[in-house]
């Protein structure tokens, strides 16, 4: 049986910060986007801060008044990497299966390693030690034999802390706890299951498993895998993210698409899923980006082109997506369905190209990371482009929580 560790670092961008201003260790303390742009929105917060009720998505005045004497600090997401990076050499003293989830957490493959240092218990409570007296912030980590349930771990007890869910126990920690909890339980899949009386992850893990392909798709038997302990997805060695061919997404929307303002507005859409994806994964940029069209006919058409230069930026995707698709039609169509992917891509470590606005580019980037740290705490529809709320049915649609097309080797395909 494997040993799986999953660590989260606790309020991790605020964590930061009172690293480098120490001074403010005993302030309540936010980080949020440029008030001047009008993006100061609260990304993080301290204990302190949340103890006076202020939430990650407050705007920045909202919380000015919760807590008097409130430190604001802008997002600095280089500052947030290289901790990351310092804090994943720690995990790395144990293992090389360490697979990032974002930039403040990490799964990690022990299983080698329990046989020698005794167990995946004390080198949870290792790691915890080592992050605190060698980083300066805390670590909350899970145990467990696979990745869904150390996860789960992780968050059941912050900060600070370590939790072990067992073949033993699984069924009295997890199976109680809302069917929301689990990963990849959206908001759409929580509605869906809640409708047919699921509320638990024990009442999921219960359910007949052709039920829930009946009502989940293919995502019916994965969830079903996920709430009985059954989940063998490995973690990934550092360098086996380049199996990895594509990143991408689709859609077949619910009425046929015949005007250029449609077809932007999905693809956008889909992008903005697209660039999500890509910014949490290994890579830094794609260079390449694919659209597959099926129009009413159920006919495909396909269009690939190269980026003027490397990108993350969902909206630089979804103009270059566009262009290639009035390349295809000029003038009249119907489509059916839309897919766009990103290929070719570079590592982490690309040089900056000498003609890029660096400080514009830079901006955005950090627009886009403050907008994928709230959609993960709150969900992927909190913050909506205004193009997309022009659509009644687009806008409630969480395209990259129920809409995801995952790279080519998730579950080892």
């Amino acid at each position: 049986m494997r040993t799986i560790l999953h660590s989260d670092l606790n309020n991790f961008y605020a964590s930061v910060e009172i690293l480098r201003h120490p001074e403010l260790k005993d302030r309540p303390l936010i980080v949020c986007g440029n008030k001047e742009d009008r993006h100061g929105i609260v990304l993080a917060k301290n204990m302190i801060a949340k103890s006076a009720g202020i939430k990650t998505g407050d705007v920045y005045w909202e919380a000015k008044r919760k807590a008097p004497g409130l430190a604001e600090l802008p997002a600095d997401f280089s500052a947030y990497l290289r901790v990351s990076k310092e804090v994943r050499k720690i995990y790395e003293r144990y293992t090389d299966r360490v697979e990032a989830f974002g930039i403040d957490e990490c799964w990690l493959d022990v299983s080698d390693a329990a046989r020698i240092f005794g167990g995946g218990v004390k080198i949870a409570e290792e790691i915890r030690r080592a992050v605190k007296s060698e980083i300066g912030i805390t670590a909350s980590v899970g145990v467990s034999w696979n990745k869904i349930f150390a996860k789960l771990g992780s968050d059941m007890k912050k900060p600070d802390a370590v939790t072990e869910i067992t073949p033993e126990n699984y069924k009295d920690i997890v199976w109680r706890l809302p069917v929301e909890e689990l990963l990849y339980v959206g908001k759409a899949t929580k509605r869906k299951l809640n409708k047919y009386g699921i509320f638990t992850i024990g009442e999921l893990a219960r359910t007949d498993e052709k039920l829930l392909c009946g009502w989940l798709g293919k995502w019916g038997t994965y969830l079903h895998v996920f709430a009985n302990g059954r989940d063998e997805t490995p973690v990934v060695r550092r360098g086996e993210e380049q199996n990895i061919k594509s990143i991408g997404n689709s859609l077949t929307n619910y009425r046929d698409l015949d005007c250029d303002e449609d077809v932007y507005l999905l693809l956008l859409l889909l992008s903005d899923s697209v660039a999500a994806r890509l910014r949490e994964s290994a890579f830094s940029k794609a260079r390449t980006v694919q659209i597959m069209v099926t129009d009413t006919s159920l006919l495909h058409y396909v269009r690939q082109g190269k980026l003027p230069l490397p990108s993350r930026s969902a909206k630089e995707i979804a103009d270059f997506a566009f262009r290639m698709f009035k390349d295809l039609f000029p003038s009249k169509y119907n489509v059916r369905a839309l897919s766009v992917s990103v290929r070719d891509f570079l590592d982490g470590n690309e040089q900056l190209n000498v003609f890029s606005d660096v400080l514009e580019e830079k901006k955005s980037d950090d627009l886009e990371r403050s907008l994928d740290a709230l959609r993960r705490k709150y969900g992927n529809n909190v913050i909506q482009r205004a193009t997309i709320l022009k659509d009644e049915r687009l806008k409630h649609m969480d395209i990259k929580g129920e809409h995801v097309i995952h790279p080519e080797n998730y579950f080892g395909k």
